[in-house]
């Protein structure tokens, strides 16, 4: 049990007792679940009925022994262990012609020490019920499993194939399936209680050849096929399945029901070249990987054709999910493949994609040297990870656009960078994620510190290397410093530039606005005490929401527009050390709106990512 069926599920005992029905040539199968509660799993009993021709002596000697083939045979007659994997008894009454047939089979069952018995009828009679007791399960992995209608669409995909194979040799079946819950708790949703299967409910399927010569130069292989469009919609039926002695295998990655929306879609695969290809338990495909590859691949390309010819919509949604995939993930342009785009998931798409991207850095990150054809990839590739990138800076300005008056300054504050950070030495490429000081220029992204809300005294401290008595403990919201000698750490004359951002919110009044300029002020007066000793350039923003009145308090001010998408104003502001200097420093303050922050961080992001774009969609056409 164990060797063959090692996590077998509660469906399987269904399809196998279901298959020896099938084979015994029953037309009329029921099927009767009951429960004393779902919850009570040691309860369930499953009763299975049929007419077929019974266990005979022959058949009976067959069903004792395992792992013997008889005749053209290629099965090895395991199947039933599955009824062991979940009910400890399972009793068996068997009528074959005038006679009838008991036993009980469980995991001490032997031929020769069994209570087998065998009784004479009044009259002649076929049929076989098994009836399942004692069941081991803890509790049901899915209450579902138990469910008529779950257990119709479980064994349609299983036995499509027999089914219709059945009906083109006019023969019907009916196979009814009943549950009876005695004790159904209040809210619990058990749905249908009864459901049935009819041969005659099979559609006629259309045939088409399919190419697997690539298994086999002298296969003949064809795809069986129904697209019926559903009068009242409700979930859709689609199987996708290879036939293979008269089973099917589902290959459920093969196309994805969301592109089949409205229809009943069947598409089974017969080749000649599946004959016999499962283990003993006829539960796995005995192909290899490669030979699953091929015929998934033909398969599709086969199934695509078919609904793009049979449903004329799909041709179109197929060019809206291609316009769609390269414009969100335009960094995998190329790498699609576009025969099974709208035909496969599109996050089956997106993964194949981007595991064909993946392959192909790690091939250039593993090359010990580079030739010309592989420079130029590493080329592309390069561009392809900063498309990447910038796809998620595209994302953070999505964010800011939903910023509105009702967020606090902290939301603005920590898109930029995360209140309390402090970032040093960013050649760590992992930093680029924790921070998007980008939004206010490309520049800002190479830096020796930077750090969110902390003290005067701190950054001061930062810029001198420890040397200053700075006692302000004032904290302006984003302070910024370079030094163009990173690794001279003992250098006493090294030199940093600093960029010092103050934030306002969004729809607060023009006077908490204006205080953005003296605490601009406040700040430049501590740091140029440091210059040109320690500091050799200051940069001063001030983020803030913009209206009528507060340009016109900053065109008083001396402040004159800049180009910008919004309102940007400059000014060169004069700073004096003490109140008896005469001296003064100029520096440099830009007062920009929230909106000119976000627009022009955008603009400057769809410019790149334009560029980038191009350059793919040449390297796809060449």
């Amino acid at each position: 049990m164990k060797y063959f069926y090692k996590s077998p599920s509660l469906e399987n005992i269904f399809i196998e007792a279901i298959h020896n029905s099938i084979d015994a040539d029953a037309s009329k199968i029921d099927v009767e679940i009951a429960i004393d509660a779902l919850d009570k799993s040691k309860t369930l009993v499953i009763k299975i009925t049929d007419n077929g021709v019974g266990f005979s002596d022959e058949r009976y000697k067959k069903f004792c022994k395992l792992m013997t083939v008889e005749g053209d045979d290629i099965h090895r007659g395991v199947g039933r262990l599955v009824y062991l994997c979940h009910f400890d008894k399972i009793s068996i009454s068997s009528k074959y012609g005038s006679k009838q047939r008991t036993f009980t089979y469980d995991t001490d069952f032997d031929e020769h020490n069994s209570d087998m018995n065998e009784s004479i009828l009044n009259e002649t009679g076929y049929g076989t019920t098994i009836t399942f007791q004692n069941c081991t399960l803890e509790k049901l992995n899915s209450y579902s499993t138990i469910f008529p209608e779950h257990i119709r669409t479980m064994l349609l995909n299983k036995f499509y194939p027999v089914l219709y194979l059945l009906k083109q040799r006019n023969k019907d079946i009916d196979i009814n399936i009943k549950l009876d819950v005695k004790t159904v708790k209040k809210g619990q949703q058990i749905g249908k209680r009864e459901t049935h299967i009819s041969v005659s409910d099979i559609p006629t399927l259309l045939i088409e050849p399919v190419d697997l010569a690539m298994l086999d130069m002298f296969t003949k292989s064809e795809v069986h096929y129904s697209i019926k469009k559903q009068e009242v919609i409700t979930d859709p039926l689609l199987i996708t399945a290879l036939c293979v002695d008269n089973r099917t295998y589902d290959l459920s990655d093969v196309i994805s029901i969301e592109n089949l929306q409205g229809y009943n879609s069947v598409f089974l695969l017969n080749s000649t070249a599946f004959i016999g290809q499962t283990d003993p338990s006829r539960e796995i495909l005995a192909l290899t990987e490669t030979q699953k590859r091929i015929v998934v691949k033909k398969f599709r390309e086969k199934i695509s054709e078919i609904i793009q010819r049979e449903i004329p919509h799909i041709k179109k949604k197929k060019e809206q999910s291609k316009e769609s995939l390269n414009k969100t993930y335009p960094h995998l342009i190329g790498y699609f493949e576009e025969d099974e785009i709208g035909v496969i998931a599109r996050s089956k798409s997106i993964e194949d994609a981007q595991g064909k991207f993946l392959r192909d850095q790690k091939e250039i990150l593993e090359a010990s040297n580079l030739d010309t054809k592989q420079y130029d990839k590493a080329l592309e590739l390069s561009s392809r990870s900063l498309s990447e990138y910038v796809l998620f800076r595209e994302k953070i300005i999505n964010r800011l656009e939903t910023i509105t008056k009702e967020d606090s300054e902290e939301v603005l504050h920590n898109i930029i960078l995360p209140k309390g950070t402090v970032l040093k030495d960013n050649t760590d490429l992992s930093y680029i994620y924790q921070n998007n000081l980008w939004l206010l220029d490309e520049k800002y992204m190479t830096y020796n510190t930077a750090m969110s809300n902390k003290s005067m005294k701190d950054i001061v401290e930062e810029i001198t290397q420890n040397i200053s008595n700075e006692k302000d403990t004032k904290t302006p919201d984003v302070a910024i410093i370079f030094s163009d000698n990173i690794d001279d750490k003992e250098n006493e004359n090294k030199k940093v530039d600093v960029i010092i951002i103050e934030l306002k919110k969004r729809g607060i009044k023009i006077e908490r606005t204006e205080e953005v300029i003296n605490q601009l002020k406040r700040r430049a007066t501590n740091l140029m005490k440091y210059y040109p000793n320690k500091i050799q350039r200051i940069w001063f923003y001030g983020i803030v929401e913009f209206n009528d009145d507060f340009k016109l308090s900053l065109k008083n001010s001396g402040y004159r527009p800049l180009y910008s998408k919004d309102s940007l104003y400059y000014n060169e502001e004069k700073i004096y050390l003490n109140v008896e200097d005469e001296d003064f420093y100029l520096t440099n303050v830009y007062i920009l709106s929230i909106d000119a922050f976000i627009k022009d961080a955008k603009a400057r992001n769809a410019t790149f990512l334009q560029i980038l774009k191009d350059g793919f969609q040449k390297i796809k056409q060449d």
